[in-house]
């Protein structure tokens, strides 16, 4: 008894000197893998811990600070990536990459002309690289050398005739050099090559509404923008703004409704309906609105000046003085203001102030082009440009603007800055969150952690995995999702990093259990560690062979490595896809009611063009569960790829009944 007891010990030691060996000797070129696994699942957090370990490990490797500088990029560490970047191109000058992101880096924290350097040095080493001249032509016109991001879009263009965005960045060039022909010359050229551009849609119809005044082009230009891009607040307020102008009183109130929907706090909007709501007479929404406006910034003049008018109108007189008074402290030269506070005072009885203001007024209003400012008048908003330059010091408007001001419709400045495209695809900028491709919903996965949301509060159900929770025997609980998160805590990333730890501890102590192979390998699959993952999940197979859960998870962690570490050859691709297939096959015959196992085999055949075969996939799934909104969605997707219209918007209409928000949006694209 005694010699097991030692015999048990011997092997405990054995175990966690095992441990710390492997900790000691940390496989670099494995910590560089998987941390490229987290890049590409955009876990950047994650990856920067794989990173830091390969650093430890091997600090005279460039890659893992040319890695790390790309997920600090992500997170807007612009500061930390640009050291990372120098750091690799001190240990290889010969990283092309290494420039573009330290480039990037610096062009992103205003060091315009280092970034510029960058630029030129990877040029050098990667002639002629589209990217590479873009950024650089977008630097040189931020330093404002025109002439040089002139040569720069030039050259570009005439290497690259087919890139839109370069047209764009070029037209943007063109307008500041007050060249509006060559601009729009561009900015259809751009079009004409890729007619979902919505920037080229958005810096047309700017021109329209503040340059050529044709209002019904810039309606048309906005319409195409929202079509691509039906969530921008700002977008409705400009189409507002140009159908007012086109007398569509109704159109342009819509548009402001619709925008104050997506966006309640947005003043410009909440200011611009009340003005409309003014002009209509609509006279207790306006002051409504205007309270609103106020309620978020209370030195907003404009909303001030407005109801003092409406409440001079509504004979609120006291509301009205109150409101006026503020306007002629902050504005005491203003003619408008004190004839308005002269009637007021009339209107009270307070003659004799009331003839002061009138003075005043008229002697102001003498020295504007001998006109007299009359509040009373119907207020016509005029057209203007952004606030911007409002808003310096330095402009100062004359009286006259700022009255008119306090009259105009505002419009907003759509976000028609071009951003940087870059080499590396690693590099995600925010133009993808906007112009994100249409794509089949994602594959469903086994994870410890979802993200849930208003329209879909609480996690999938599948009885084997509720089994798996009730045992009690996995250190955390696993879930069913599509939407896996990101994991951005450090706290969380170590508690897993424990948790495999703990893990190899007890396999090497104890008669080895499917379950806890399975456990280990949910560790991996929540760390990216796809390799790892699969290889544990084949013992838990191996010991279990009628393992569902285990099967639906390789299939999912084959995926996704070979996303990230696709075969070398076509043949071991294609094995690899009909292994994926027969994981589906297995889960499907040990669990013939799982709906999610013929989803994810529907994805698999839709991605690979097999649209038939997805259709029966999709098919099945919503058989088995009538209420599959994103079996729909996707049903919905590979009816349209097939051509048949009509049947892809009945599905993607159920889809969004079901919750799934992202059917308007494809379902509006594809019927336009």
């Amino acid at each position: 008894m005694k010699h097991r007891f030692v015999r048990h010990i011997a092997l405990i030691l054995l175990a966690v000197a095992g441990c710390i060996s492997a900790r000691a000797q940390v496989n670099a070129e494995q910590m560089i893998r998987v941390g490229q696994n987290a890049l590409y699942f955009e876990d950047y957090v994650l990856s920067i811990q794989y990173f830091n370990q390969a650093i430890t490990a091997k600090p005279y490797l460039a890659q893992p600070y040319f890695l790390r500088a790309i997920a600090k990029i992500n997170l807007d560490d612009y500061l930390g990536a640009e050291e990372d970047a120098a750091e690799a191109i001190e240990r290889n000058p010969f990283i092309a990459d290494a420039y573009e992101v330290r480039g990037v880096a610096r062009q992103n924290r205003g060091e315009l002309r280092l970034a510029i350097d960058d630029y030129n040095h990877a040029l050098l080493l990667l002639p002629r690289n589209r990217q590479l001249m873009f950024n650089k032509a977008l630097a040189q016109q931020g330093v404002g050398d025109a002439d040089s991001a002139r040569i720069t879009f030039d050259q570009l263009l005439a290497d690259f005739p087919g890139f839109e965005n370069g047209y764009v960045g070029r037209a943007r060039l063109r307008l500041e050099q007050k060249d509006t022909v060559g601009a729009i010359a561009d900015i259809d050229k751009a079009l004409e090559i890729n007619k979902n551009l919505a920037n080229g849609y958005l810096l047309r119809a700017d021109i329209a509404i503040n340059g050529r005044k044709d209002y019904q082009a810039g309606v048309k230009d906005m319409d195409e923008a929202i079509r691509l891009l039906p969530r921008e607040a700002g977008l409705y307020i400009n189409r507002a703004f140009l159908r007012y102008n086109l007398d569509d009183y109704d159109g342009a109130m819509a548009d402001y409704d619709y925008a104050i929907q997506l966006d309640p706090l947005n003043a410009t909007a909440i200011y611009n309906r009340g003005l409309l709501r003014m002009e209509v007479r609509d006279n207790d929404n306006a002051i409504r609105d205007f309270n609103s406006a106020l309620d978020l910034d209370p030195e907003d003049y404009r909303s001030l000046y407005n109801r003092a008018y409406l409440y001079t109108e509504k004979r609120d007189y006291n509301k009205a003085l109150a409101d006026v008074d503020r306007l002629v402290e902050r504005f005491p030269d203003l003619p408008e203001a004190l004839y308005m506070r002269s009637n007021i005072f009339r209107s009270l009885g307070r003659m004799g102030q009331a003839e002061a203001d009138y003075k005043k007024a008229l002697a102001m209003s003498k020295n504007l082009k001998g006109e007299v400012i009359d509040p009373r008048k119907p207020r016509q908003p005029q057209d203007e440009k952004t606030e911007k330059a409002e808003n310096k010091a330095e402009d100062k408007p004359s009286n006259e603007e700022i009255a008119k001001r306090f009259k105009a419709l505002r419009t907003v400045r759509a976000d028609i800055n071009i951003e940087g495209e870059y080499n590396n695809r690693s590099i995600r900028g925010k133009v993808q969150d906007r112009g994100r491709r249409i794509e089949l919903e994602p594959i469903f996965a086994l994870s410890y952690y979802i993200q849930p949301t208003e329209l879909s509060p609480s996690t999938y159900y599948i009885q084997e995995i509720d089994e798996i929770n009730a045992t009690r025997m996995l250190r955390f609980l696993v879930q069913l999702t599509n939407d896996d998160i990101t994991l951005d805590n450090e706290e969380l990333i170590k508690r897993h990093f424990e948790s495999i730890d703990y893990y190899n501890s007890y396999l090497a102590t104890h008669e080895p259990r499917a379950i806890d192979y399975f456990g280990r390998a949910m560790d991996f699959m929540t760390l990216r560690n796809y390799p790892a993952a699969i290889a544990d999940l084949n013992k838990a197979i191996e010991l279990t062979p009628e393992f569902s859960a285990a099967y639906f998870e390789r299939a999912v962690a084959r995926i996704r490595n070979l996303l990230t570490d696709a075969p070398a050859d076509a043949t071991t691709r294609q094995a690899e896809l009909k292994a994926i297939v027969a994981d589906y096959d297995k889960v499907i015959s040990l669990s013939p009611r799982n709906p999610f196992a013929y989803f994810n085999k529907g994805n698999l055949h839709a991605d690979l063009g097999d649209y038939t075969s997805a259709l029966m996939a999709f098919n099945k799934a919503i058989e088995i569960k009538p209420d599959f909104g994103e079996a729909y969605y996707n049903r919905g997707y590979v009816y349209f790829q097939l051509g048949n219209h009509d049947r892809g918007v009945e599905n993607l209409s159920k889809a969004g009944e079901l919750g799934v928000v992202p059917s308007y949006s494809l379902m509006k694209k594809m019927s336009h």
